[in-house]
C-alpha cells in the first residue's frame, strides 16, 4: 500500500471510507500511517456513580449501583438529541476531558463499591477501543459492564465486545431506511440483527425508541420484530422531547404515549414510558396478575428511579403474588442510590445547555466561547456551586454577569442582568404590603408528579406572591416526586402550574383529576395555568416571562404585564430573533428551532 492508502473503519455500519490523515464522521477515529487509530483514547468526560435506572435500565440489577463512563462524540447525528452538547459541541481534546487508564477506571469504581461499569450518554461506538479494554479489566475484577448504544456496531465488532458484555440498552431510530439515514446511517438491518445476536448469546438486553407524532406505526412493527426474538424483551418507549433544531410539532401528548404502550403489550410482556412525569407506566407489573413489583419515578429525562414501593420479586426472581417466572437479572439493591445535583445521566447534559442558554442570551455565537464556559464549570466543584446558584434569581442574575466577565461579552451580560432586575424590583415593590397569597402547587407533566420544595419554579411562585405547597411535602427526586392524589387533595391548592419544560396541555391535565378531586379549589375555580412558552420557567434566562405570567395570573388585581409584548422585546434584544412561539421547542440554550451556531 501507498501512504496515502484509504482505510475503511469496521467500527460501526457506517463504515466511513478515511483517507490518510483524515478523518471519520464521528471525528473520533482518524487514518494514521495505514491504520484506523483511536484519537482520543482514555479521554472521559464523566465518571460517576449512578443507579442503573438512571442509564436507563429497568430488569438489571433492580437500584444497583454502577459507574457511569462518557467520553464525548458520536457515529450518528441525530435530530433533537438530548447529547448534543456532548456528542456535537464538546471538543473531545478539551482539558475537561480526563485521562484515566482502564485500571483507574476499575479502581474508582470499586471505591464506589459499584457493581459494575457502564457507558452512556454518548456512544461506545465513538471511544470503542478504551471501552473495551475497560470493560476486559472490569470482568477480570468481578465487575458487570453494559452500555447505552445505537447498535450500529459490526459483525466484527460486536464480537469484540459481547465477550464481555453483560447487558445493554439499544436505541433503536426506527424501522425505516429514511429514519437511519437522517442520522448518518443507511439501514435499520444492522440494528436488529445485533439485537438478536446479544439475546442469543444471553446478553440481557432491553430496546428504547423515540415516540414522535409520526412514527406510531414504525413502533408497532418494531414491538413485533422484538416479540419474533422474545416476548420478554423490555421496550422503552421515549417520549421525544423536541430540542436543538427538531420541530415542536412531534412532541406527542403524554397520553398518546401512554396509549400506545397500552397497544403494544399485544406483542410485548413489558413496555414502559419514559420522558412523561406522573405516568404510572414506568413501573414493572406482572404480566399475568398485574401486581406492581416495583415502582419507579420519572428522574429526568431518559431515566427512571426506584422508589420503595412495590412488592419487589420473590427468590428466583418470581411475583410474589402469581409465582410467574419474571424476566429479571440479579437482585434487587437493598440500598436505593441517589445522584446529587447534575452527577450523572442526562441531567449533566442539562446543566451544560443552562450555561450554554445563558452564553447565547449576552450574544454568545462562537462554540469556543461556551467551551470555555464549561471548562471554567466543570473544573474543581463547579457543578455543585451551577446546581445551587440556578435555583435562585438573584444568584441567577449574578452568574449571567460571571458568564459575562468569562467570556468577554461584560456590557451584554449587564443588559441582561439589568433587564431582569428591573422587572424583579417592579414585582418585589408592588408586593411589599401583600395580605392574602394564593397556595400555589407546581407540577411536571401530571397533577401526581410534585416538583421538589427547593426548585426555582417555587422560588418563582414565592417571587410573585404566593405560597409553595410544594415544601410542604416531603421526598426526593429529580427534579420531583411521584405523590397520592390524597396528598394533593389534602394540600387543596388555590392555584396550579404546570412545569412548561415537560408539560402536558392544560386541558389533558384536567382530565387526570379522579371525579373525588373535581372539588380542589384550582379544579373546580379552573385555576391551573401553563406558561405561554416552553422553558420560560427554569432553566434558561427566559424564567423571567415566566415571573411575570404567574405575577399576572396571582395578583391581577396589581400585575398586567403584556407577556407576548415582553417576549417579541426579549428575542429580539437578547436573541436577534423574531419571537415565534411555534418555533419554541423545549432546548434550555437554544431559544428556537431555528436558531444555528455561526459558522
Amino acid at each position: 500500500m501507498g501512504c496515502d492508502e484509504e482505510m475503511k473503519c469496521s467500527i460501526c455500519e457506517r463504515g466511513c471510507v478515511i483517507p490518510a490523515g483524515g478523518i471519520g464522521a464521528c471525528g473520533m477515529y482518524g487514518n494514521k500511517e495505514e491504520t484506523i487509530t483511536e484519537l482520543f483514547p482514555d479521554k472521559y468526560l464523566i465518571t460517576t456513580p449512578i443507579s442503573v435506572e438512571t442509564m436507563p435500565m429497568l430488569h438489571f440489577y433492580p437500584g444497583g449501583k454502577f459507574l457511569q463512563i462518557s467520553t464525548a462524540g458520536c457515529n450518528f447525528e441525530c435530530a433533537g438529541c438530548i447529547s448534543t452538547v456532548i456528542v456535537r459541541e464538546m471538543d473531545a481534546a478539551s482539558k475537561i476531558l480526563h485521562k484515566l487508564s482502564p485500571a483507574e477506571v476499575i479502581k474508582k469504581a470499586m471505591d464506589n463499591e459499584c457493581c459494575g461499569i457502564v457507558f452512556l450518554m454518548n456512544d461506545p461506538l465513538a471511544s470503542f477501543p478504551t471501552f473495551v479494554e475497560v470493560a476486559k479489566t472490569a470482568k477480570k475484577h468481578g465487575l458487570l459492564v453494559g452500555f447505552s448504544s445505537n447498535g450500529y456496531f459490526t459483525c466484527d465488532s460486536l464480537n469484540r465486545i459481547s465477550e464481555v458484555l453483560d447487558f445493554a440498552n439499544i436505541g433503536v431510530k426506527g424501522l425505516s431506511n429514511q429514519a437511519y439515514r437522517q442520522c448518518g446511517g443507511s439501514t435499520p438491518e444492522p440494528v436488529l440483527r445485533n439485537i438478536n445476536a446479544l439475546y442469543e448469546r444471553g446478553i440481557h438486553v432491553e430496546v428504547s425508541c423515540i415516540h414522535c407524532n409520526h412514527n406510531q406505526e414504525e413502533l408497532a412493527s418494531l414491538a413485533r420484530k422484538i416479540s419474533e426474538i422474545s416476548r420478554e424483551i423490555p421496550l422503552q418507549i421515549m417520549r421525544f422531547i423536541p430540542l436543538e433544531s427538531a420541530d415542536p410539532l412531534l412532541e406527542p401528548a403524554i397520553r398518546e404515549t401512554e396509549e400506545l404502550r397500552n397497544i403494544l403489550l399485544k406483542h410485548l410482556d413489558y413496555v414502559y414510558v419514559f420522558n412523561s412525569p406522573g405516568t404510572e407506566y414506568l413501573s414493572t407489573f406482572c404480566p399475568d396478575c398485574g401486581e406492581v413489583i416495583f415502582k419507579r419515578d420519572f428522574y429526568g429525562p431518559m431515566g427512571a428511579k426506584l422508589r420503595a414501593a412495590g412488592v419487589g420479586l420473590a427468590e428466583g426472581n418470581i411475583c410474589p403474588n402469581c409465582g410467574r417466572k419474571l424476566n429479571f437479572k440479579g437482585s434487587g439493591a437493598i440500598e436505593l442510590y441517589r445522584e446529587e445535583g447534575f452527577q450523572g445521566g442526562y441531567p449533566f447534559t442539562r446543566a451544560l445547555e443552562m450555561i450554554e442558554a445563558i452564553l447565547i442570551a449576552i450574544g454568545a455565537e462562537d462554540k469556543k466561547k461556551v467551551l470555555r464556559a464549561w471548562e471554567e464549570v466543570l473544573s474543581g466543584n463547579g457543578l455543585m456551586k451551577l446546581h445551587h446558584d440556578i435555583q435562585n434569581p438573584e444568584t441567577y442574575i449574578s452568574l449571567i454577569r460571571h458568564f459575562g466577565e468569562l467570556i468577554q461579552h461584560a456590557a451584554a451580560a449587564e443588559k441582561l442582568a439589568v433587564y431582569m432586575e428591573t422587572k424583579l424590583m417592579v414585582i418585589k415593590q408592588a408586593l411589599v404590603n401583600i395580605k392574602k397569597k394564593p397556595r400555589v402547587y407546581y407540577a411536571m407533566g401530571k397533577p401526581n408528579f410534585c416538583l421538589n420544595g427547593e426548585r426555582f419554579e417555587n422560588q418563582l411562585i414565592e417571587v410573585a406572591g404566593g405560597i409553595s405547597e410544594n415544601k410542604k411535602i416531603s421526598g426526593s427526586g429529580r427534579p420531583g416526586v411521584g405523590i397520592t392524589y390524597e396528598v394533593l387533595k389534602s394540600l387543596n391548592p388555590e392555584v396550579i402550574f404546570i412545569s412548561s419544560f415537560l408539560s402536558s396541555t392544560v386541558e389533558d391535565f384536567y382530565h387526570e383529576f379522579p371525579e373525588d378531586m373535581l372539588n380542589i379549589d384550582a379544579v373546580k375555580n379552573h385555576r391551573i395555568y401553563t406558561h405561554p412558552g416552553p422553558c420560560w420557567d427554569f432553566g434558561s434566562p427566559r424564567w423571567i416571562l415566566g415571573l411575570m405570567h404567574i405575577a399576572n395570573v396571582l395578583h391581577p388585581e396589581m400585575f398586567s404585564f403584556d407577556i407576548i409584548s415582553e417576549a417579541k422585546m426579549f428575542y429580539r434584544e437578547f436573541y436577534n430573533l423574531n419571537f415565534n412561539v411555534l418555533d419554541c421547542n423545549r432546548s434550555f440554550g437554544k431559544p428556537s428551532s431555528k436558531w444555528r451556531w455561526k459558522a
